[in-house]
């Protein structure tokens, strides 16, 4: 009896064990804050483009939480979003572009405007549905903050494509991703100021 006495008590306590991690967890997720941008870094969010990750939903204008793994899923799992803009023209086509302006870091930003996508001739009616099928002349790269650089703004510009223009990328700048002059591309295409823009931010998930 003494045997069995104790192995009761045993199952009781893992029991509880498990109870406690099954409501940490709980807690962990109901404790998720999803912090907006302000300031500055809100301003740059208008027109109403959304970005689409799995789970976790429209991250315009946002931190990217520590909870559900969402900084390292952003990092290592999770490809290109999806892109809406409700305000789209379906005949129309348009340029977008994400970068980083902080790269390697806000504090110094020597290779900012770090191009992590670019994409021509999507569709207005592919950006009502968030399903881009455009020309792709950088592949989509997933946002890494470098570990002890702190947050990083990843920027999204959407411009309408003129009709006259065959954008593409110079040799040179085919050749690398950071020091990118978004001032000499868009003068180069004649593009107009951009129709809508939003960011988020993350920081290394390791942290």
């Amino acid at each position: 009896m003494k045997g069995f006495t104790t192995v009761v008590h045993l199952a009781a306590v893992f029991g509880l064990l498990a109870h406690g991690v099954e409501a940490s967890m709980k807690d962990e997720e109901a404790m998720c804050i999803y912090e907006r941008l302000s300031g500055e870094d809100a301003d740059f969010c208008w027109g109403n483009l959304e970005i689409i990750y799995p789970d976790l939903g429209d991250a315009s204008c946002m931190y990217i939480p520590r909870c559900g793994q969402y900084r390292e899923r952003i990092s290592k799992e999770w490809g290109s979003p999806k892109v809406m803009f409700p305000e789209a023209e379906k005949d129309e086509n348009y340029v977008l572009i994400m970068m980083d302006p902080d790269a390697p870091s806000s504090a110094d930003p020597k290779f900012q405007n770090w191009r992590h996508w670019l994409v021509r001739d999507i569709r207005g009616s592919d950006l009502l549905t968030g399903d881009l099928k455009g020309n792709i002349l950088s592949e989509y790269r997933r946002p890494t903050p470098p570990p002890k650089t702190g947050y990083h703004r990843y920027q999204f510009l959407l411009y309408k494509q003129p009709a006259n223009q065959d954008i593409s990328l110079t040799e040179e700048e085919r050749a690398t991703y950071g020091s990118w002059s978004l001032k000499r591309f868009t003068e180069r295409y004649e593009l107009p100021p951009p129709v809508a823009t939003t960011q988020y931010r993350t920081a290394n998930f390791n942290e």
